[in-house]
């Protein structure tokens, strides 16, 4: 779900990362269902993916695994999933935002150490991940990635020896941790999922007959047939097995700062985060801009795909007309091939064309999440022009973008955002646009029905815990 249509050319916002765990009670394998529940959070990561189950009636430690660089399609087949014997499972698509991206860093982790096998798949970013890497490896411990994930995977191995059960051992490594992380585990006989106290990254709880579900989004229960149970609270850890669902809210937090960015982009509209609808939270970011940044026009645009519903809102709000005017090349991979630095304004195009006969002659609306550096976006208005579109007034459903975020969302540093070092006048001169509006940050918790607390550190400069004084998220 890209609305600055550059996975290959490195200039906007990438997603996070998406998780899935299954433990079927019955004995059936999980394989093939966590591939579908993959596939449905693709959005959430394009560079690699994997999958791990085990048998809970065999043998303690036996791990079946497939990964590799790519998307879910390219990297599993009937025949390797076919392989995967196992009614207990994790899978994981990934894009990097700590650790580089590469085969050895690709998830789900799985180690074998005393007390069994663990299974463990994460989306977030640690701030201290470094800082407890170093101290392990001084104690002796041998990392095989650059992930936070793996930090996260030893602390919970290493307590896990001083702990009676398993989920006892994350929560004394949650105690350590700082920073967002949705994390599911599978531990010999258990399906366990942890969010950090902030609940920076949504998890849900489903179940289909008697299979237990954990994903990134509902959009993945749906994809499963999976019945929606709840959220995983911020802070919380539930534990999953033949005695149903228990839960530890020792760690929960009653200020919780989750992402409001979910709401802007992240998520597939047809998901709900923490009980919000994303379609509705996209419908109210158009409409409110439309409100605050009224234009005479002919036409209201969304840029594909998650500009499109904001686009909506602010059809439905103004009484302008929606239109199609993009065309969006869905079956632009990652082996896609990339093209020379001197041709990057036809990558562009592949992935994203104009439909002349929709905009020629007329003043548009084109309405976007975000801009970051703010070269696809004036590429995009250039797009709009050429086809014929007589104005193209540009309106974004967030904040500009001021900070760096720590936390998951691969948002850059002050020097790289274009609104940190020019006025929106200065940024609508230099993206071509006719005129230029933001969402107000004032008005963010509209989205979200007003009483939620959530994290806008990238508009707003206000981070729920101090931020590291150095930029860590590839410092592993």
């Amino acid at each position: 779900m890209k609305s600055e249509i550059d996975e290959h050319i490195e200039e906007g916002l990438h997603e996070e990362c998406g998780v899935l765990g299954m433990y079927d009670l019955d004995g059936k394998d999980v394989a093939s269902s966590i591939y579908y529940g993959l596939f449905a959070l693709q959005h959430r990561g394009q560079e690699s993916c994997g999958i791990a189950v085990s048998d809970t009636s065999g043998p303690k430690g036996k791990v079946l695994a497939k990964k590799g660089m790519g998307l879910v399609n390219e990297v599993f087949d009937a025949e390797s999933l076919e392989k995967l014997k196992g009614n207990i499972g994790v899978g994981h698509v990934r894009y990097s935002t700590a650790g580089a991206s590469s085969e050895q860093n690709i998830q789900p982790l799985y180690l074998n150490y005393v007390k069994g096998s663990l299974m463990l798949a994460h989306n977030g970013n640690l701030i201290n991940a470094k800082q407890l890497r170093e101290e392990m490896e001084y104690t002796g411990a041998i990392f095989q990635t650059t992930i936070d994930t793996e930090v996260i995977a030893y602390l919970i191995a290493r307590e896990r020896l001083q702990t009676a059960t398993a989920e006892e051992a994350i929560k004394h490594a949650m105690m350590k941790l700082k920073g967002a992380y949705s994390i599911i585990i599978s531990s010999p006989r258990k399906l366990i999922g942890a969010r950090d106290p902030f609940g920076f990254r949504p998890l849900v709880i489903g179940r289909r007959d008697k299979c237990y579900v954990l994903a990134s989004e509902t959009c993945a229960l749906d994809a499963v047939d999976a019945e929606f149970v709840r959220d995983v609270k911020p802070g919380e850890i539930v534990m999953l097995d033949a005695d149903g669902i228990q839960s530890d809210e020792t760690l929960c937090n009653e200020k919780p700062a989750r992402c409001i960015f979910e709401y802007i982009y992240f998520a597939r509209p047809d998901s709900y985060v923490d009980g919000i609808s994303v379609y509705n939270s996209r419908i109210m970011a158009g409409k409110i801009l439309a409100q605050m940044h009224p234009v005479e026009a002919d036409i209201v645009v969304g840029v594909p795909e998650s500009g499109n519903v904001a686009a909506m809102g602010f059809a439905l709000e103004s009484g302008i007309q929606y239109g199609t005017a993009f065309m969006k090349n869905s079956y632009v991979g990652r082996t896609f091939i990339k093209p020379k630095q001197s041709a990057r304004e036809s990558s562009v195009k592949i992935k994203l064309n104009v439909l002349k006969e929709v905009v020629r002659g007329k003043r548009v609306v084109m309405v976007d999440d975000s801009i970051v550096r703010g070269t696809t976006s004036e590429r995009i208005v250039r797009m709009l022009k050429t086809a014929g579109a007589t104005e193209v007034h540009v309106r974004i459903s967030s904040p500009p973008f001021l900070n760096p975020c720590y936390f998951g969302t691969d948002v850059p540093s002050c020097d790289q955002l274009i609104a940190y070092n020019n006025t929106i006048e200065e940024v609508c001169r230099k993206i071509g646009a006719d005129s230029l509006g933001y969402l107000d940050g004032e008005r963010l918790n509209e989205l979200i029905g007003g009483d939620m607390h959530y994290c806008d550190a990238c508009f707003s400069g206000r981070y729920p815990v101090e931020p590291p004084k150095e930029d860590i998220r590839n410092a592993l």
